[in-house]
């Protein structure tokens, strides 16, 4: 079988096309992921996130958390309930995981309303509901 330069020519057009598309949404989401994980990555000392075994400082766990699993975490939190929103409530030390469930879905759709502020700001709003 013969490749028709043409149909190769239309089937790449078609994909940069998609892929442009795509790239309006994830643009955004990539750009805050980044800046993020530059933030935690990317200190001059390398000593402020880490510890001297190179694992994660207790007390920056829960940032690195939020900024790792974003989505996944707001998805939970629209939800009410699953494994990432489990986590927080574990890694924030918190009593009762079945209230962080229970409060999530009011506490997310406030954050939704209020023009969307940083998974950060929707992670200190949860916890604050907690305490």
């Amino acid at each position: 079988m013969a490749w028709n330069p043409h149909s190769i020519l239309a089937g790449a057009g078609g994909l940069s096309l998609m892929l442009l598309l795509a790239g309006c949404s994830f643009k955004a989401t990539f750009k805050e992921t980044t800046d993020t994980t530059s933030n935690i990555t990317g200190t001059t000392s390398g000593r402020i996130w880490w510890n001297e075994d190179g694992l994660l400082k207790a007390e920056h766990k829960l940032a690195a958390f939020t900024a790792y699993t974003a989505q996944n975490l707001e998805a939970d939190a629209a939800r009410g309930q699953g494994d990432y929103l489990d986590s927080l409530g574990t890694l924030a030390h918190l009593p009762d995981a079945q209230a962080l469930n229970a409060t999530s879905q009011d506490v997310f759709s406030r954050w939704i309303r209020g023009g969307q502020g940083s998974t950060a700001d929707l992670v200190q709003a949860l916890l604050s509901a907690q305490r």
